[in-house]
């Protein structure tokens, strides 16, 4: 039996095995109530003289709420809120400093605001609370209560070890809250982008009022609406990955993700990782598994753009993905089903391919579902003053300027072969707008030297030999030089085109580019790209 003046000496071994299974415990995980609750099982395991262990944060409202407490009642947690200043906790939140009572039962500031404790209950119980800080501000607090038994105690060594506690718990609620404020951050921007994109993708808010592409409109309409596989076609710079994204979001399975490779980008190796994904350690620095694009777009779309240029040996691996809905990772053995849309996009003649033995054809028809063709945008002239418009006005948007197009300039950008497509006439815009000087783009600031933005070199499309002449803006033709602007009669190829036209003008290449309406630079392009011989007269 102990004497009353003998003082009880703190078991230092078990405050450190109880430290350590409370920072087990606030490392597990970011469930804030999870932690706490852990956090006091501990306190009361470990300490069988510790009653009514409580942990109060701050809240909103600027006032202390008990959000766990041991050896206490839910309707008495309810209970447990102070002001600032209110009571002994409130004291600690005020002033930051930790607070000891030996025997609460003599404390006028004690209030027993949860009514746990019982008058017989408060003698010979000393309370012992610190703050819990985050940095230099102060979240909450952390108290118990703990019976001496008629014996004295070093309080100095409770508060030691209840700061040590408090300060692993200030450390859980700053990362809580981190994470708090992340996820209301990341659900807003959902929020905000299910309620942008739809609209932004939406056909009916897409440039195209020309005959073609209401036609093609039509049909991604008709679409969307089924599960089918799609593959679009087109050159370059038409539009496909919008219409994709349009298809996405007419279809039911808007609410699910929309996800996008480029197959072009990625070498073989990279591209079956980047789809399927990959288990840990499946190759080299692969330190965690990672899941692949199918995964990622369950019950959604994934686009894959360029697929006319994935190699042989991948196009097996992707017919039995399309085939059967399931793969296995990289480097793994579990075969996991998935439910994709598929959206497939290339400016390849797939057909083409076939016959020469570089596309499979069981996966030709695979995706060849249904196939829905994009036109160049020199077959939709009728849709450029719009576009430009489009362009125009969210540059101006972005820039803060206020730019207007005049005839004439608009004139020059309908009469463009536009080779590079929306995405060359985008660039275009912008260029323009950027390098004009005033409020009006006219068709002298199209011909200056810093805005010309057509291209520079003939460009062909497919083996039909067609060409699309690209025109800039002409000089103009002086008196002797009338007799080179005669009408160029139609050729089957763009080779006897120049080659007629050098020899109108003696094989002066400056004469036949102005003849052509090319500049010098296109015109010796042409020369070297069709291996023309010179002829010096």
């Amino acid at each position: 039996m102990l004497s009353r003046d003998k003082t009880l000496k703190p078991d230092r071994n078990v405050e450190l095995t109880a430290l350590y299974e409370i920072s087990k415990v606030l490392s597990s995980s970011i469930d804030l109530p999870q932690t706490v609750s852990g956090v006091l099982k501990i306190l009361s395991t470990y300490f069988d003289d510790v009653r009514r262990c409580m942990i109060s944060l701050v809240q909103e409202s600027g006032d202390l709420h008990v959000i766990g407490a041991s050896n206490m009642s839910p309707e008495a947690i309810a209970r447990g809120r102070f002001r600032e200043g209110e009571g002994v906790s409130g004291g600690i939140l005020r002033n930051g400093i930790p607070v000891v009572i030996p025997d609460i039962s003599k404390e006028p500031r004690f209030l027993n605001r949860t009514g746990s404790r019982t008058p017989e209950q408060t003698e010979r119980t000393a309370f012992i609370g610190v703050p819990i800080k985050n940095g230099r501000e102060i979240v909450g607090v952390l108290s118990y209560d703990r019976e001496f038994r008629g014996m004295r105690r070093n309080f100095e060594n409770d508060v030691q070890f209840l700061q040590m506690v408090a300060n692993l718990i200030g450390q859980t609620v700053r990362l809580h809250q981190l994470v708090a404020a992340e996820r209301e951050f990341l659900m807003g921007e959902k929020h905000r982008l299910q309620k942008a994109l739809p609209g932004k993708y939406n056909i009916e808010h897409m440039v195209g009022s020309s005959k073609v592409m209401q036609a093609a409109f039509a049909e991604v309409f008709q679409a969307a609406q089924s599960r089918s596989t799609v593959l679009l076609r087109g050159e370059s710079g038409t539009g496909k990955e919008l219409i994709a994204r349009a298809i996405h979001y007419l279809s039911g399975r808007k609410e699910g993700p929309f996800v996008k490779v480029n197959c072009a980008a990625l070498t073989e190796t990279l591209l079956e990782s980047e789809l399927f994904g990959h288990e840990r350690g499946a190759f080299t620095g692969a330190t965690q598994e990672r899941k692949g694009r199918f995964e990622l777009a369950n019950k959604g779309t994934l686009f894959l753009d360029e697929i006319g240029d994935v190699s042989p040996a991948f196009q097996a691996k992707l017919l039995r993905v399309l085939q059967e809905r399931e793969f296995e990772r990289v480097g793994g053995t579990k075969t996991i089903k998935i439910d994709v849309r598929l959206v497939g996009a290339t400016n390849r003649n797939l057909e083409d391919a076939v016959t020469r033995g570089q596309f499979r054809e069981d996966l030709y028809y695979r995706l060849n579902v249904v196939t829905i063709s994009l036109p160049p945008l020199r077959e939709r002239r009728d849709d450029i003053a719009g576009l430009v418009q489009h362009f125009l006005q969210r540059f101006c948007a972005e820039s803060g300027r206020q730019l207007t197009i005049a005839e004439d300039a608009m004139a020059v950008l309908k009469n463009c072969a536009w080779p590079g497509n929306v995405r060359e006439l985008e660039n275009c815009v912008e260029r323009i707008a950027t390098m004009t000087r005033g409020n009006v783009i006219r068709e002298v600031d199209l011909a200056c030297r810093q805005n010309m933005c057509f291209s520079q070199a003939l460009h062909h499309y497919g083996k039909s030999g067609r060409h699309v002449p690209v025109p800039v803006v002409p000089a103009p033709i002086s008196a002797s030089e009338e007799d080179d602007a005669d009408e160029v009669p139609e050729f089957t190829s763009e080779r006897e085109r120049v080659v007629w036209a050098l020899e109108q003008c003696g094989w002066v290449q400056a004469r036949a580019a102005r003849m052509l309406n090319l500049t010098p630079r296109q015109i010796g392009y042409a020369i070297l790209k069709y291996k023309i011989p010179v002829k010096k007269l």
